[in-house]
């Protein structure tokens, strides 16, 4: 089981890796709100399949015990982090925020020692230490708009540390159940406000893929995370879901063709 875990953590790193560069083009067509939700939606409607067995236990997240951290969930991971998200990538480089959410580690790390009563050893301490060193560093190698983007992105990255501990404490209803209630229900909120804010009707071009990405970058790779996280905790998991970094920059070269190394003036060079 704990090398399951670890290959799903792996995997789901790789999978929301491919939605930084993708989002950044996106964005072109799309406003925030409205990207945010199609994202979203995406995800859980790639979730129906699992909804409609017995076994999804959709009830439990509506319990008395259980509704104050499916409202947690659905309010940091679906709603306001992925705004935060948006908005920073507006400002910067796919490759370079594909870095920043590296602190999404730090900020789980942290608050897993100081709210969740999670215990981490000195080599995980040690990789917090220089994932903060390496945001900073990318944040002055693009001046004023980079810090700014980069407080953007560490803000969303704490939104998501606050859904990965409420995610893993979610015992009973599967990963599947937790991504379709988060996806449909602030995808659809988020949709909304997009529409009232940009007095005009949405491309199809533009929604296909957005929703597209949404089904595998935030559904797939959400439902991977969880069953990670259910297995060996939200901290260790995130570790794995790190990887999707590297994913990020990679892709950013590939597909918006980005310089490879952003973030410093002496990388500031693609390859050829």
């Amino acid at each position: 089981m704990k090398r399951f875990a670890i290959i799903t953590g792996i995997l789901s790193g790789f999978l929301f890796g491919v939605a930084t560069p993708f989002s950044k083009l996106l964005l072109n067509g799309l406003n925030s709100f409205q990207l945010a939700g199609l994202l979203y939606l995406g995800a859980g409607l790639a979730m129906l399949p699992f909804i409609f067995r017995k076994n999804s236990n959709l009830k439990l997240l509506f319990q008395p015990d259980s509704r104050a951290k499916t409202a947690g969930i659905i309010f940091f991971g679906g709603f306001a982090g992925p705004l935060l998200l948006l908005a920073g990538l507006k400002m910067a480089n796919a490759a370079s925020v594909s870095i920043w959410l590296n602190m999404e580690l730090v900020a789980t790390a942290v608050l897993g020692v100081l709210i969740f009563k999670d215990t981490l050893d000195r080599n995980t301490w040690i990789g917090v230490l220089l994932t903060i060193i390496a945001g900073i560093v990318v944040s002055f190698g693009e001046g004023t708009s980079g810090i700014i983007s980069g407080l953007l992105i560490t803000a969303a990255c704490i939104c998501w540390g606050v859904d990965n501990h409420l995610t893993a404490l979610t015992d009973g209803a599967s990963p599947q159940t937790v991504t379709f209630v988060k996806g449909i229900v602030a995808g659809s909120v988020n949709l909304i406000i997009g529409f009232l804010i940009a007095g005009q009707t949405m491309v199809l071009g533009n929604v296909v893929p957005a929703i597209i990405v949404g089904v595998f970058a935030y559904g797939f790779s959400i439902v991977l995370y969880v069953t990670s996280a259910q297995n060996i905790g939200a901290t260790r998991s995130q570790i794995l879901f790190s990887t999707a970094p590297i994913w990020g920059v990679l892709l950013s070269y590939l597909f918006v063709h980005e310089p490879f190394l952003m973030g410093s003036p002496y990388f500031n060079y693609p390859f050829g």
